[in-house]
């Protein structure tokens, strides 16, 4: 498949970037290759279908409806949060609700100036051009991108030395749409740039239970209000982690029941996967195991816990310990990871005490 994504039409949802292909966890929040088989489906169509994050959408609806009246592009956003929250899908529809032309792209494939400058020139007014993992741009990528985002041109230098000149090509109006999971990875100077900035959180078991109801409406899958809920509570605060689960329990159903999704086939769908009642996977419960039994409950650093699991650090870090860290499982500490009581109390091992205190 192509590192270049098509351009969209107006409003056009794109998925986001697809997960490595060695990643089958089915509670990772990265986006894989069946969101985008099945994902965009799923996607609400407009702001209204849009569940959680009121906060966010409520100041987007002002903004976009001010430009509207005004006449302007709406000014340049940026979204930043954990995996699998939406950022992609408000982007969309962003476009939509500006009846623009939605252009995707991500910081990864824009590796020098010229890859940029075919997209930005082919912009018409208004567009929304979307850059997915934006903190991944290089640096002279991001610095040529300043003119445009600012100025709306681009800075061209012809020739060297002593006869080197700068034209400046202008481009058309838009509006930028940055998404990162790495908010601190973006420097200062781009981030100054964007007018409107937000943070997407981890949703509520309740908001996940409209999500699960609404996408089993769009798969046409007969579903109990207990069933909702028991693939809510387990889907990690995030969206996509839902609609996964619930084509997981959806198939399970299918072959093992008669198709309609109640509590006990959801809970027997979900052990099979590995995925415990609150939400933990093999990969949560081994991270935890590695600091409980390895290091003794901690601290320990993420470069050994990643060479003890054989994973990636930086994986680990944006993918596996947030969610764990936000339940309360870890605590990040100046000397490194620390496993709580309440992992010792849900992997049933017995807590001992800090290492000093038995030495005492």
């Amino acid at each position: 498949m192509s590192a270049r994504r098509r351009l969209l039409g107006p409003g056009d949802v794109a998925p986001e970037s697809p997960a490595p292909a060695d990643s089958d966890r089915v509670v990772d929040p990265k986006d894989s290759f069946e969101e985008e088989l099945y994902g965009a489906s799923l996607r609400p169509r407009s702001f209204d279908d849009y569940v959680g994050q009121e906060r966010v959408v409520e100041s987007l609806r002002i903004a976009i409806d001010a430009a509207k009246r005004r006449g302007e592009p709406l000014e340049h956003v940026l979204f930043y949060g954990p995996p699998g929250l939406g950022k992609t899908t408000l982007a969309g529809l962003i476009a939509r609700e500006l009846a623009a032309n939605f252009r995707p792209t991500s910081g990864p494939t824009l590796e020098k100036p010229k890859d940029l400058v075919g997209i930005l020139t082919a912009l018409e007014n208004g567009d929304v051009f979307f850059v997915d993992e934006i903190h991944r741009l290089g640096r002279v990528v991001e610095e040529f991108l300043y003119p445009a985002m600012e100025d709306f041109q681009i800075d061209f230098v012809v020739d060297r030395g002593a006869y080197a000149q700068t034209l400046k090509l202008p481009l058309k109006r838009f509006t930028l749409v940055g998404a990162t999971t790495r908010a601190g990875m973006i420097t200062a100077p781009l981030r100054e740039r964007f007018g409107i900035v937000h943070h997407l959180d981890y949703y509520s078991v309740r908001e996940l239970e409209r999500i699960v109801l609404r996408s089993a409406g769009v798969l046409g899958v007969p579903i109990d209000g207990d069933a909702a809920r028991t693939i809510a509570s387990r889907s990690r605060g995030t969206p996509r982690v839902a609609n996964r689960l619930l084509r997981r329990v959806r198939d399970f159903a299918e072959v093992r029941a008669d198709g309609r999704i109640t509590a006990a086939i959801a809970d027997q769908a979900l052990e099979r996967e590995g995925v415990d009642t609150l939400g933990l996977d093999r990969i949560d419960r081994a991270f935890l195991q590695t600091i409980v039994e390895q290091y003794r409950g901690g601290p320990v650093g993420m470069a050994a816990i990643a060479a003890t699991l054989t994973e990636d650090a930086e994986t680990l870090e944006d993918v596996v310990e947030p969610y764990l860290l936000k339940e309360g499982f870890v605590t990040r500490t100046a000397s490194g990871r620390r496993a709580t009581a309440r992992a010792y109390e849900h992997l049933g091992i017995a807590q001992r005490p800090p290492a000093q205190e038995r030495l005492l």
